[in-house]
Order: C-alpha cells, then sequence, then structure tokens
C-alpha cells in the first residue's frame, strides 16, 4: 500500500510517499524559514502565496524520488487542520484535484495526529531490527503552537491529559530568542547560543500546573523582568512598563545572553520532563513518544531519555518539523481503518484530535 501525503498547514510545502502505513520512499519539504524571517514570524498571506508557487513541483518531486506515478499511489492523505487557513487550503485543494482526476481515496488527517506518528515512521537510516513504539505510549507533542500530553492505548484513540494554558513551548522559544535578539526561528537559534551559556545562571521558574497542564508566560515574563535588572545595572535604564513583544535587545554583553539562554532552555526543558515522567508514571504506558519541532532540541531529547525509566521515541530530525512523511504515516492507519473523506472536505482551523471508540478489531493496524 502507497499513500501520497500532502502538508501545507503552516511554512512548509511538504509532500512524501509512504509504502505500508511506514516505510518513507520520499519525503520532500520546501522550507519558507528565509522568507519570514524578516517579519520575525510567519506571515500567514506571504506563506499561503509560497504554498500555491511551491506545491506542484514538491509533488512532482515526491514522486520521482520515490520513483512512482499516481498510478502506484492508492490514496491521497492530506492536513486538513489545524493551522493557517489560506496554507491548509492549498493542499487540501490540490489533494482533492488529484482525487479527482485519478479517482483516488481521499484521507483527512489531523494535523496533531500526524505528529504522533511521526514515531511510526521507520527512519531512513534505521537498521533491519527496528520496532515501532509499544502501546499504550505516553504522547509529548511540543511545537510553536501546542504543548500536549495525550494517551495511546491504541491506535487512533486518544486521551488528553494534559495541554498548555497560555503559550506553547515552541511560542517561547520564539519570543524570548525575539527579545535576546537571537532571531527567527528561536528554538534553533536559542540552542545554538545556550551552548555557551551556564544553565544555572539564573533560576528561572518551573511551573508545573495541577494534573498535568503546562505554563510558559510566567517564565518568559521571568526572562523579561531578568533582562530589564541586567540593563539597569549596565546604565541603560528600561522601561518596566514595556511588553515583551515591544521589547528590543540592548546593553547585555554575549556571556549574559548565553547565560540567560541556557537558564531559559533549562527550565523549560525540565517543565516539560517532570510532566511527562509525572504522567507516564501515573498511566504506566510502556512507552514514550515525543514529538513536533521542539522534539528536534537536544537537551530535550537527552533530559527525557535520562529522566525517565521506561523507553523513549523520538524521531529524526527531519521527522520533528513539519513534514508529509508523518501524514503519510497517519493517513495510511486511517486508510486502514476505512477513514475516507468526500470531495466537499474543508479544512478547519483548530480541530481537536480526532475522537474514536476503542476497539481491537480490523484497522487498527497497518
Amino acid at each position: 500500500m502507497r499513500i501520497l501525503g500532502i502538508e501545507t498547514s503552516c511554512d512548509e510545502t511538504a509532500v512524501a510517499v509512504i509504502q505500508d502505513g511506514e516505510r518513507i520512499l520520499s519525503n520532500v519539504v520546501n522550507s519558507q524559514i528565509d522568507i519570514h524571517r524578516q517579519y520575525g514570524g510567519v506571515f500567514p498571506e506571504v506563506a499561503a502565496r509560497q504554498h500555491v508557487v511551491s506545491i506542484a513541483p514538491v509533488v512532482r518531486q515526491a514522486l520521482t524520488d520515490a520513483a512512482v506515478t499516481l498510478d502506484d499511489i492508492d490514496a491521497i492523505a492530506v492536513t486538513y487542520g489545524p493551522g493557517l487557513v489560506g496554507s491548509l487550503l492549498v493542499g487540501v485543494n490540490v489533494a482533492k484535484g488529484i482525487a479527482l482526476a485519478t479517482g483516488l481515496p481521499l484521507v483527512a488527517v489531523n494535523h496533531l495526529e500526524g505528529h504522533i506518528y511521526s514515531n511510526w515512521a521507520r527512519p531512513l537510516e534505521a537498521a533491519t531490527s527496528w520496532e515501532p513504539p509499544q502501546l499504550p505510549a505516553l504522547t509529548l507533542i511540543v511545537s510553536g503552537g501546542h504543548t500536549d500530553l495525550i494517551l495511546m492505548r491504541e491506535h487512533g484513540v486518544y486521551e488528553p491529559l494534559g495541554h498548555t494554558i497560555d503559550d506553547a513551548a515552541g511560542e517561547a522559544f520564539d519570543k524570548v530568542a525575539r527579545l535576546l535578539g537571537l532571531g527567527y526561528p528561536g528554538g534553533p537559534a536559542i540552542q545554538k547560543v545556550a551552548v555557551q551559556g551556564d544553565p544555572q545562571a539564573f533560576a528561572f521558574p518551573l511551573v508545573c500546573l495541577e494534573r498535568f497542564n503546562f505554563s510558559f508566560s510566567g517564565l518568559k515574563t521571568a526572562v523579561l523582568r531578568q533582562v530589564q535588572r541586567l540593563e539597569e545595572v549596565a546604565g541603560g535604564g528600561s522601561d518596566p512598563h514595556r511588553r515583551l513583544k515591544d521589547y528590543r535587545p540592548g546593553l547585555l554583553g554575549r556571556q549574559t545572553v548565553a547565560d540567560l539562554a541556557a537558564s531559559f532552555q533549562r527550565a523549560l526543558v525540565e517543565t516539560l520532563v517532570v510532566q511527562t515522567k509525572r504522567a507516564a508514571a501515573e498511566y504506566k504506558v510502556a512507552q514514550v513518544c515525543v514529538c513536533g519541532g521542539v522534539s528536534a532540541n537536544v537537551q530535550l531529547r537527552q533530559r527525557i531519555r535520562e529522566a525517565l525509566p521506561l523507553p523513549v521515541s523520538v524521531p529524526p530530525l527531519y521527522l520533528c518539523t513539519d513534514n508529509a512523511a508523518m501524514i503519510g504515516v497517519a493517513g495510511s492507519y486511517a486508510f486502514g481503518r476505512g477513514e475516507i473523506s468526500g470531495l466537499d472536505l474543508d479544512v478547519v482551523a483548530r480541530p481537536p484530535l480526532p475522537q474514536r471508540l476503542p476497539s481491537s478489531g480490523p484497522g487498527q493496524d497497518v
């Protein structure tokens, strides 16, 4: 079985071909990071227009790389949300066009479910002994727009355990990076500078809320207040009423910025690790899966493996950020359950994870 996966939820135009629910035959990603860097974040209208320009060449390249044609494809899987509406529309309309022209089934995939299934994609560098994660699994989805803990007892059946009540982890990375003058995207920028810093230099708070929820707004504000105090000491003065989004870096030296970055990164990572460890222990899961753009963070990958006394699955870096391989894998499982969409499929900006009833019957495995 071969699935053509299409992902255009934000600023990556991505198409992949997945075989038998796990094998990556191709995975093409056209990134717009350089375009949006000048804005300090994703500019939605620009993103949508760039998808229009890129989507057809990326589809052709994915088919070429996989050495297949549309005649070899069994279904089209496409992200319908969550994401930027204009960007989502490009991918969904292209998928519907291909389905209409070829008669292939159309499978709608939730972007978050795609991230979850990035752990079920066989890495290109994996040995023949590679095994997919074991269920029940606890999944930490951590990205620019989402920070969630999801219990997955069986394929396609999800129980939300916790979520961020304000900023997502990736959003906090972006905002603190902007505050420190480190550029966009914030996660890689902070990680690069933090290598030269002391993670114990500043005691930023770890906010572990009731149950398994997250909050990073206070951490972000704590960094802002510390920067203001340091600038006052340096004699530059600082406006305590200035908002974070209006703040611009001033008098801080390179080492101070590195220490701030390292201390912030440590606090954020430890918060994620503590809450994940608590949930894994309470629900006695067989494995923990981490996914989403922030799962590319080296400190998070290292600390969560050190802290948890059970197997931890983290995708390779090229499957952490938005990609179509994860959509193809998730679509393979959905297609196996018979979940076919009509040509009236529409995009949804903020849909929840699909709600499915537990079942051990056919369709749960690919």
